[in-house]
């Protein structure tokens, strides 16, 4: 199994680009299951999860693979789905294959879907994807660990969600893409990845209206198109790469991202002392002393990202004086800690908060990644640490990071990977 060294101590020195958006990929390769004829997406990372959507979309008979002449393109022709199961050994891989289910749905009137696998970070139900397609028209049936869903004929409908959900809102705005008359989304996710999805939707020929706001209003249409689509860069990369210059005392530009999405990342990383230099489609952070406390709450878009919780708490293990992050959106997203803890990082846990008594120096430990985000947490600290971390079971930060340590190696990291 693979692992990644890290031997820490360079300063991270240059300029890197980021790749497109994981979370945006995966919910446009389920809308693409909605449109008739091909849809391509350009600046598509090369990711497990990415591959894993894209077997699964092949195992429901659509053709969806590589468009290998373009390089970070996939081409999927959903013309020919004539299966509506989305079996368990393809979707306990990520979560985001429950995405299908909408569009499934929707389009052909029937969908069978595995519950859902991915990162053991907390409870994350699907109770509002299924209230709200009940809402429009659905028969739900729970059997044997699947999710059976049928319909008619979805219809428009008003639906209020009880808690902000990014698949939710995603899932249920690709339902009501073809339902009859129109459907209203209240407490909707304001995410960029939930924009993105609306913007390809009427690229599509769909209506969506309001995205970005937390009342989203989708009007049902005939039929979709399928589209070029370039996705965008993705935000949580470059928190982590920004995160990794801070943590050296070092000087990275980040480029390809709309910096619009790291406002409250950036905010954070001026608090603990880091200068920022914004422009539209880059940034730049430079650290030239040990970063200064501060204190971070975990929350939906616009809020601090829960994916970047991990990486900012490796940063404030070496801060100067005592931190607090509180983790605002799952239970469970401190499995991290103990593995920080052994890397000599002062960490009292109590409930969803941390209290981080910076230390001047992280020593390298072997560790491992027991989630996507942690994974790239370590890796944060071992930049950081004397000495040699080695980071077991990075099989996760592949499902969500391409070629992480080829990018950082060349902004002067001693970063490499062992089969």
């Amino acid at each position: 199994m693979d692992r990644i060294l890290v031997r820490g101590g360079p300063r991270l020195v240059g300029e890197v680009a980021v790749s497109g958006s994981k979370n945006a990929t995966l919910a446009l390769i389920a809308a693409a299951a909605l449109a008739e004829g091909e849809t391509i997406l350009h600046n598509v990372p090369r990711l497990r999860d990415v591959d894993a959507m894209l077997e699964l979309l092949r195992a429901l008979g659509a053709r969806a693979d590589w468009h290998e002449e373009e390089g970070h393109a996939v081409r999927i022709d959903a013309s020919s789905i004539n299966r509506f199961e989305a079996p368990y050994e393809l979707v306990r891989k990520m979560r985001a294959s429950f995405l299908v289910l909408g569009p499934l749905l929707t389009r052909f009137g029937t969908a069978r879907v595995s519950e859902p696998g991915g990162c053991a970070i907390g409870v994350r139900p699907v109770d509002q994807h299924l209230k709200g397609l009940t809402a429009m028209g659905g028969k739900v049936r729970l059997d044997h660990g699947y999710v059976e869903v049928t319909s008619s004929g979805l219809r428009g409908a008003r639906i209020a969600f009880d808690l902000v959900t990014v698949n939710g809102t995603q899932n249920l705005m690709m339902a009501a893409a073809l339902a009859r008359g129109e459907t209203i989304l209240e407490n909707a996710a304001c995410e960029p990845e939930v924009v993105e999805l609306a913007e390809a939707l009427n690229a599509m020929g769909g209506s969506v209206r309001g995205a970005g706001g937390d009342r989203i209003v989708i009007r049902g249409v005939g039929s979709l198109r399928g589209i070029r689509h370039v996705v965008s860069g993705d935000r949580i990369e470059a928190g982590t790469l920004l995160a990794a210059a801070m943590v050296t005392l070092g000087d990275v530009r980040v480029t390809g991202i709309d910096t619009s999405m790291l406002e409250s990342t950036l905010d954070k990383f001026r608090e603990a002392g880091a200068d920022v230099d914004i422009e539209a489609t880059s940034v730049r952070v430079r650290a030239d002393e040990r970063p200064n406390a501060a204190g971070v709450v975990t929350a939906p878009f616009p809020g601090f990202p829960t994916d970047m919780q991990a990486q900012i708490m490796a940063v404030l293990s070496v801060a100067t004086g005592s931190s607090l992050i509180t983790e605002g959106v799952f239970e469970n997203r401190f499995m991290h800690v103990p593995e920080l803890q052994r890397m000599g990082a002062n960490i009292v846990l109590s409930g969803r908060t941390a209290r981080i008594e910076g230390v001047p120096r992280l020593m390298g430990a072997p560790v491992m990644a027991t989630d996507l985000r942690a994974s790239a947490g370590l890796i944060v600290a071992a930049l950081a640490a004397e000495g040699e971390s080695v980071v077991n079971r990075v099989y996760h930060i592949d499902r969500g990071y391409e070629r992480i340590e080829e990018k950082l190696r060349g902004l002067g990291a001693e970063i490499r990977r062992e089969g």
